[in-house]
């Protein structure tokens, strides 16, 4: 079975899109995770690259994923848009970060620090 290396993830209120694809581009899992169940499920995912939409909460997923050990890449909305095919929905959402985050050129949104 292939691993996946990019994690993107759609950021909602209580139901997160979690997407998982490998380098070759094939989608290994697209789905639904509640709130409560995100940080346990990626606890147990390996160290890979993390992609969201950047917004006021992927600032603060942000910062938990990389005390986790992960790399987080927050793409900016207006690139994602770009990448929705279909009906806009969380399941093209989720595949759309991960198209725009493995764009080479595109440049990522810098993690704000919490405020102390």
């Amino acid at each position: 079975m292939s691993q996946h290396n990019l994690i993107s993830i759609d950021l909602a209120e209580n139901v997160f899109q979690i997407c998982g694809v490998t380098d070759r581009q094939s989608v290994i899992f697209n789905r639904q995770l509640k709130r409560k169940n995100l940080v346990a499920f990626m606890i147990n995912q390996s160290q890979v690259e993390d992609a969201m939409e950047a917004c006021y909460s992927s600032h603060y997923w942000g910062r938990h994923f990389v005390s986790m050990g992960h790399q987080v890449k927050l793409i900016p909305a207006q690139h994602v848009t770009t990448f929705v095919r279909d009906n806009k929905s969380d399941h093209n959402d989720a595949i759309a970060i991960d198209e725009a985050a493995r764009r080479p050129n595109l440049k990522s949104v810098p993690i704000k620090l919490a405020d102390c």
